[in-house]
């Protein structure tokens, strides 16, 4: 019986943004334009960091992995936006659509491990600054990027595995633009106890304990700054931080409104106009907030820039 309830569904119907029809061809205009624009910010980010040799640091080490990540997150769930507001096809198959939430969840917790690589970074430059290079050694780079993509992995995984568990029965519509872990569970016609509960625990753990180490991170550095003998080291602390820390609040301060803070049951528009931010939103403008807040971005654009005029000469 189990096995039928799970084949009787093949496909999900995904809503997609709560906007009206006239209005389609607009967003998907303005859609397509910020995908783009983040994908090729992002891949610029990438290219700068690979070429320059100004930028071969753990922090734009980390930054180069995050440009990837924030590239691979909108991929998973704009292209098939724009491809539904397209043609007018909502559905998308029970494999396909299984795969998408995976993955949303894989970069999502990428996203969190390498914010927290990023402020461990920044903590080890500013307060041991002296013992910066012998700290943040590649190795340790490596092992962080590592076990922030096993650990993702695995997150992902758990919650693939317990979806897969369950059954579905008549109603397949999702009221979202991609397929979200608890819309789907609301569609279950099985016993979803077990899935809330690693939801409840692993699943915010994933987001508070990353958080908190990024909130300490930040306390030992505001403590370094008021420490600092002058007013010169306060502004290059804060210069070497700022991108960071623009992203870090814009990022979770979004996740905190959506899954942390109360809503009524008829707040699924907002829950994903705010899902909007941090899948579409914040990848766009991580490039825009690194490269002009950053000197070293800045600098390497323009010896980028510099170069391509003499070779074209």
């Amino acid at each position: 019986m189990k096995r039928e309830n799970q084949s009787s569904v093949s496909e999900f119907l995904l809503l997609g943004l709560p906007i009206w029809p006239e209005q389609q061809a607009v967003f998907f205009t303005l859609f397509l334009g910020m995908y783009l624009i983040t994908v090729l910010g992002n891949l610029l980010i990438i290219l700068l960091i690979r070429l320059d040799s100004h930028l071969h640091t753990p922090m734009f080490f980390f930054l180069s992995h995050l440009a990837l990540t924030d590239i691979s997150l909108s991929s998973v769930t704009v292209p098939k936006m724009l491809l539904s507001m397209q043609t007018q096809d909502q559905s998308i198959l029970y494999a396909g659509c299984v795969t998408q939430m995976y993955f949303f969840i894989f970069f999502t917790d990428l996203d969190n491990f390498l914010l927290t690589s990023m402020a461990y970074d920044r903590y080890v430059a500013i307060c041991h600054p002296l013992r910066y290079t012998t700290i943040m050694k590649e190795g340790l780079c490596n092992l962080l990027v590592a076990v922030s993509w096993i650990l993702s992995c695995t997150n992902a995984l758990s919650h693939t595995l317990l979806l897969a568990q369950l059954s579905f029965c008549a109603d397949n519509t999702i009221p979202h633009f991609f397929c979200d872990l608890v819309a789907l569970l609301k569609l279950s016609c099985s016993d979803i106890s077990l899935n809330e509960l690693v939801i409840f625990t692993v699943g915010q753990a994933v987001i508070t304990l990353p958080l908190i180490c990024i909130l300490i991170s930040y306390g030992h550095i505001g403590v370094t700054i008021l420490k600092a003998p002058s007013t010169k080291g306060i502004f290059k602390a804060l210069s070497t931080c700022g991108s960071h820390l623009s992203v870090v609040s814009l990022y979770y301060g979004t996740i905190i409104g959506l899954y942390f803070l109360p809503s009524s049951s008829a707040s699924s528009d907002k829950d994903v106009i705010a899902s909007v931010m941090y899948t579409v939103i914040t990848p766009l403008l991580n490039p825009f907030i690194y490269s002009l807040r950053n000197r070293d971005i800045k600098g390497a654009l323009e010896r980028l820039f510099n170069r391509a005029t003499v070779l074209s000469q």
